[in-house]
């Protein structure tokens, strides 16, 4: 079986081509990235390949795929929302329509936690029935909710191709932290002092609760979608639910009572300044985002995590303290 990752150099997309090329039932595995990497994984041969609307042919690249895994996700500049929508949008499009036109015998694509709409108000967990419209105020949940939209139309057109559509929470593991604290939090965030016993307190945000998954649990549900005949949406997350008290456990930290809309008016004071990298309206998407229920992974792609959500973000607070990165150009760590 041949296999094609998008998004190969990333977060998701190292763990993922490992998962893959572990596999027994998996030939060849060809991770695609706009710019190549130096980090050698074994059984994975890497191409360069650019997604956008004018880049690489993307047709010749899929002939012979059995699947694509799709990761491929520009998360900034998020003052330039043209910018992500052309590759996140148009360029996952060409994805998708290079597949049916390659023959391509299944799609995976990574959607996200953030395509759902707002959670219901009891907060009981959501399965993949729940409505996927994401939140109006954040460029992430728009580009993901769209493309939820328009698999539902290809779907109809290309009834040959198993589509899946993976919806994990949010993603850590200990070589991306210089990653995510590069997309998301920025100069401002004293990274060598992430340790226990230096961080004094941390604001809790009124309201702020979020589920985790170590990214190689998330990868271990990719391979599992390629090589197992499912399709349609499977939710991935580890237990427990986690606020920021839990964080603030792992640094032996107090936390100190933040109103949700004094910590969006600092951070869209910070953005504004171009101090933080994250828009205030992704702190309103995630202030609203469903809890998750991982039954049918588990049912159907026989999946479970095997490291628990507090075990993923310890590893990634590692990773902050030490700057961890890997040999790839999304993940290179701070020296």
């Amino acid at each position: 079986m041949k296999v094609v990752v998008t998004g190969a150099t990333g977060n998701a997309g190292t763990s993922v081509v490992q998962a893959l090329a572990s596999d027994g039932a998996v030939s060849d595995v060809v991770g695609c990235a706009r710019r190549l990497p130096l980090h050698h994984i074994p059984g994975v041969r890497w191409a360069a390949v650019d997604i956008d609307p004018g880049g690489t042919d993307l047709v010749p690249l899929l002939a012979g795929a059995d699947a694509v895994v799709h990761l491929a996700w520009k998360f900034q500049p998020t003052h330039d929302p043209v910018e992500t929508w052309r590759t996140n949008v148009l360029g996952s499009i060409r994805v998708f329509e290079a597949c049916a036109r390659a023959d391509v015998r299944a799609l995976v694509h990574a959607s996200s936690v953030g395509a759902y709409s707002p959670g219901p108000d009891d907060g009981r967990p959501v399965d993949e029935g729940w409505p996927t419209h994401g939140w109006p105020g954040a460029a992430y949940t728009r580009e993901k909710a769209y493309l939820e939209r328009y698999l539902d139309a290809f779907q109809l057109v290309h009834p040959q191709l198993r589509v899946v559509r993976m919806r994990p929470a949010f993603l850590f593991k200990e070589s991306s932290a210089s990653e995510q604290r590069r997309i998301f939090a920025g100069p401002l965030l004293p990274w060598r002092l992430i340790r226990p016993g230096l961080v004094p307190a941390l604001p809790a945000v009124t309201g702020l609760r979020f589920q985790a998954l170590h990214t190689d649990d998330a990868a271990e549900a990719y391979r599992a979608a390629v090589v197992r005949q499912v399709h349609g949406p499977f939710n991935l997350v580890a237990d427990p639910v986690l606020d920021t008290a839990a964080v603030a456990r792992l640094l032996h930290a107090r936390t100190v009572p933040l109103p949700a809309g004094a910590a969006r008016a600092a951070l869209a004071a910070a953005w504004r300044m171009h101090l933080a990298p994250a828009a205030p309206g992704l702190l309103d998407a995630v202030l609203r985002l469903p809890l998750l229920d991982a039954g049918r992974a588990r049912a159907e792609l026989g999946w479970t995590a095997t490291r628990t959500a507090t075990e993923a973000i310890g590893e990634f607070l590692e990773g902050l303290r030490t700057g961890a990165g890997l040999d790839t150009p999304p993940l290179a760590g701070v020296r």
